[in-house]
C-alpha cells in the first residue's frame, strides 16, 4: 500500500465515492486529493483532501476534509496513512497548523488532533463549520493539530503493511441446491434425453 497524489483522470472515481459516503465535495478539485493504492493490484482503497481557505484579513488556513476509506479496506491503517500524508503536505506547503471539522473527532484524536472551541476557530473556518453542519455533518466539531505533532500509532503502520481488501464481504455463488433443485435428478425443459 502507498498514498499518492490524485490524478485528473480519477475525478469521476473520487466524486462517486465522495457521494456514496456522504462526504463534503464543496469546491471540489481533484488535485487537492491523495489516494491510497494497493501496489500489487492498483486497487484504490481510500482518499482525503487538503482545502486551503484564503481570507483578506487573516492568514491562509489549511483544512483536512473528505477523508474516506472504502468499506473493504477499513480497519487496516489506510485512513491513518491518508491523514499522515495530508499533514505532511500541509507542512510542506508552509502550514504550521491544520484544522479538521469532523463528526468523528475520536478517530483524529488518536493522531494528536485536539478539540478547539468554536469561538477560537478562525473566521473563515467558523463559516465553513456552519456550512458543513448544514450540508453534510450536523455534529461536526473543530479540531486542530500542529503539523509537527502528528503521531502515527504503531498498530496502524503494521496493519498498513499487510492491508488487503476484506474477502468476507463477497457472497458465495448460488447453486441449484439453493433453489431446492437436485442437479443429479432434475430434468430441464429442453432436455432431449440423449
Amino acid at each position: 500500500m502507498y498514498v499518492r497524489d490524485a490524478k485528473n483522470r480519477e475525478e469521476v472515481w473520487l466524486l462517486d465515492h465522495i457521494e456514496d459516503m456522504g462526504l463534503d465535495e464543496t469546491a471540489f478539485r481533484s488535485r487537492d486529493y491523495v489516494i491510497a493504492i494497493d501496489e500489487e493490484t492498483n486497487e484504490k482503497a481510500g482518499f482525503g483532501r487538503i482545502r486551503v481557505h484564503k481570507a483578506e484579513d487573516e492568514p491562509d488556513r489549511c483544512e483536512l476534509t473528505s477523508i474516506g476509506v472504502l468499506s473493504d479496506w477499513r480497519g487496516q491503517g489506510v485512513g491513518a496513512h491518508i491523514v499522515e500524508r495530508l499533514v505532511q503536505m500541509a507542512g510542506d506547503e508552509g502550514f504550521d497548523t491544520v484544522y479538521a471539522l469532523t463528526d468523528e473527532p475520536d478517530y483524529l484524536s488518536q493522531f494528536g488532533f485536539e478539540p478547539l472551541p468554536v469561538e477560537e476557530l478562525p473566521g473563515k473556518l467558523q463559516d465553513r463549520l456552519s456550512a458543513k453542519r448544514d450540508a453534510s455533518a450536523p455534529d461536526a466539531v473543530p479540531l486542530t493539530l500542529s503539523t509537527g505533532d502528528f503521531e502515527m500509532p504503531q498498530r496502524f503502520r503494521q496493519a498498513f503493511k499487510q492491508a488487503a481488501p476484506d474477502a468476507g464481504t463477497d457472497e458465495p455463488e448460488e447453486g441449484p441446491e439453493d433453489f431446492g433443485i437436485d442437479p443429479d435428478e432434475a430434468t430441464y425443459k429442453y432436455d432431449t434425453g440423449r
